[in-house]
């Protein structure tokens, strides 16, 4: 590992914690260690994470350290902890899902957001992007402040909207409904000028967000005719972006029609979610751009299947998502072979949480190989976040590790059986000591 300091200095800076009286630092001993850099297997080495839930040092072969407790993951391929770019922890599909927005409160999907943060978290992926849901920054601070356990989280809020579109709360309701709760405005995600644009940005700030996401075309599962129509213009689309700026946030545009698509990597935003209707002339502009593409095959894979079940959906729904679902994976295809930037990102929430691996697989189907696939959930994920300390396993990055056995190279399927987990230093799945 390029970042790795040598064998030697690792044992003085573990010796001179130990005699400082240090808590108990970890050694993984992996039979296996993915360079997430370089996206290739870089045969046994040991992973020293420290108490302060930072990697110390990564080791070749079978080593240890002074006072260390030992984890022996011989036999397993130990990566850098799993980032999933787009899931919605406050919610799961299930054919009653429309109903129980009337009948549920808040408290009810909170209690429910916990057992899915477990299920993710267990699953390998030990950061997420939240790309929607009023619960979730919540979520957020009862993980970071330890009384419940789950993924690191990059909570973007309430998503922001125009009148009508993809993440407008009152699409769906009768009259009356609407008229008791008001036309939602900006505090609510809800844009329709410029002004409107930076208000809403600036509300999200307010809310504690760390990311912003918009809705710049239709959506499939909102209670509205089009799953593709643009949404936002482009100069709406600058201003969310040089207002988020300046709270140093990125912005994430969840995309399905091309001229949506075009007006928000226009207008600067980082990544396009979905992005189901990109064609060539899309690709490259994506590409002058540098914008990233996090394409949610799953997400696709799912609504397709359930669009063929009664009842389901509504039928106002079901059409988008039979129609739009079952392209992702085509887009997704066209897109890894162009050469646009991918990071790894599945929708969960649309699908079922704790399934998230699921996503390499269907990569891996479309074309494009194992590593980089693994490398889109690594490295890529946290360039697309702006986290510096995640993604490789490295001195001074965060203690966040997956293992599992065998070699994935050779069997993505081996990433939905998860063996071991650590998060910031602390192991939450499996890991025999000695």
């Amino acid at each position: 590992m390029r970042r790795s300091i040598t064998p030697l200095l690792a044992i003085l800076v573990l010796v001179t914690a130990s005699e400082a009286g240090a808590a108990t630092s970890m050694a993984l001993q992996c039979g296996n260690l993915f360079d997430s850099k370089a996206a290739r297997l870089v045969g046994e080495h040991t992973i020293i994470a420290g108490v302060d839930g930072r990697i110390q040092a990564v080791l070749p072969g079978k080593a240890t350290a002074p006072g260390a407790t030992v984890h022996d993951l011989s036999g397993q391929t130990c990566m850098p902890g799993w980032i999933d770019l787009h899931v919605h922890l406050g919610q799961e599909s299930n054919p009653k899902a429309y109903e129980e927005s009337f009948r549920l409160d808040d408290i009810d999907f909170g209690y429910r957001a916990l057992a899915y943060a477990d299920r993710t978290l267990k699953a390998g992926f030990t950061t997420v992007r939240d790309l929607g849901g009023d619960v979730t920054p919540h979520l957020r601070d009862a993980i970071n402040q330890g009384y419940v356990q789950g993924p690191r989280i990059y909570a973007a809020g309430k998503s922001i909207a125009t009148t009508g579109g993809h993440g407008d709360p009152r699409n769906g309701l009768n009259a009356e409904l609407a008229h008791l709760m008001g036309p939602p405005g900006p505090t609510d995600g809800v844009i329709n000028s410029v002004d409107d644009a930076r208000q809403a940005v600036r509300q999200r700030y307010k809310d504690g967000s760390d990311v912003i996401k918009i809705t710049a075309t239709g959506g499939v599962l909102s209670y509205a005719k089009s799953g593709d129509a643009p949404q936002f213009t482009v100069d709406e689309v600058q201003a969310v972006v040089a207002t988020a700026q300046d709270y140093g946030y990125k912005v994430a545009a969840h995309a399905h029609g091309k001229e949506g698509i075009r007006r928000a990597v226009e207008g600067g935003v980082t990544s396009i979610e979905h992005g189901t209707y990109m064609d060539d002339e899309i690709m490259a502009l994506m590409k002058k751009h540098g914008t990233w593409y996090v394409p949610t095959i799953s997400a696709g894979k799912f609504v397709a299947e359930k669009a063929a079940i009664d009842g389901y959906y509504p039928e106002i729904i079901r059409a988008k998502a039979a129609r739009i679902g079952s392209q992702i994976q085509d887009t997704f295809a066209k897109a890894y072979k162009a050469g646009v930037k991918i990071g790894f990102g599945t929708d969960q929430g649309v699908a079922p949480h704790g399934q998230n691996a699921r996503e390499f697989g269907y990569m891996v189907e479309a074309g494009m190989p194992a590593a980089e696939a693994i490398q889109a959930a690594t490295y890529n994920a946290a360039e697309v976040l702006g986290a510096p300390d995640l993604g490789q396993l490295a001195r001074g990055f965060r203690s966040d590790v997956v293992a599992v056995a065998g070699n994935p190279l050779d069997d993505i399927a081996l990433t939905g059986k998860v063996s071991f987990v650590m998060k910031d230093g602390v192991v939450y799945l499996g890991g025999g000591t000695q």
